[in-house]
């Protein structure tokens, strides 16, 4: 009973899952903005761009730039992305 009355006050507080995901928008911004326009709640946005974020976080500082082939890659490397989010990857690649 405590479990579930826990789980309930967790999954109903906005306010704990907007400050987790405005932790994430610091690498989604576009992302995040657009599921929140959308009616998403902070914890289903939050969901949806968490593992998003760390792949692009990655991407973006450098982590895979030397990588010769795909079998190089470590498996959760990848995540589907639109092609904006691609863009801001292969700018920050032209730039280094």
């Amino acid at each position: 009973m405590t479990c579930r009355r826990w789980r309930l006050a967790i999954d109903g507080n906005d306010w704990l899952w907007r400050n987790h995901c405005l932790t994430v928008r610091a690498v989604c911004q576009r992302e995040i903005d657009g599921d929140r326009g959308s009616g998403y709640s902070w914890k289903i946005t939050l969901l949806r761009n968490y593992w998003k974020s760390k792949v692009k976080q990655e991407w973006l500082s450098g982590k895979y730039s030397n990588v010769h082939s795909q079998n190089n890659l470590p498996e959760k490397s990848m995540y589907p992305m639109d092609v904006d989010t691609w863009g801001e990857i292969l700018e920050a690649e032209l730039e280094r």
